[in-house]
């Protein structure tokens, strides 16, 4: 009971101060599909290059699964953004680390091989964006 206890407590005080060594705002997202999707992509790039051993993994991770999670809710239904290529090459690169911030697979280190196929989809979901900017 204890350790749930403590656990909860340490999401809320992660969720509200945010976290120290993450790039990025640390803010939940806004609400605008660009700057989201960078903050997103910031968020996983800096879980992909913890190690194993890091003391902050978990915490990171949570923070990403929460984006994730927040992200996919926000945009998946919204038909300004669903049919957008940086979207769906970046649904494809969520879809690809979800397991990986289950319950099920949290403590898996998430394979090289995903880890450069999602960084080549990162850099795609930045060209997509870039391009849809004009």
């Amino acid at each position: 009971m204890l350790k749930r206890l403590l656990a909860l407590t340490l999401v809320v005080v992660v969720s509200t101060v945010g976290l120290a060594g993450c790039s990025g705002d640390n803010k939940g997202l806004t609400g605008d599909y660009r700057q989201d999707t960078l903050t997103v992509l910031d968020t996983l790039r800096t879980t992909l290059e913890l190690s194993v051993d890091d003391p902050q993994r978990e915490e990171v991770r949570e923070k990403a699964r929460k984006q994730l999670n927040e992200y996919a809710a926000r945009y998946r239904r919204d038909e300004q953004v669903a049919g957008l290529r940086s979207f769906t090459t970046m649904q494809t690169a969520l879809n690809a680390l979800a397991n990986y911030y289950t319950s099920a697979y949290a403590t898996r280190p998430i394979p090289d091989k995903v880890k450069d196929r999602v960084s080549q989809e990162f850099a795609q979901v930045e060209r997509a964006l870039r391009r849809e900017e004009t």
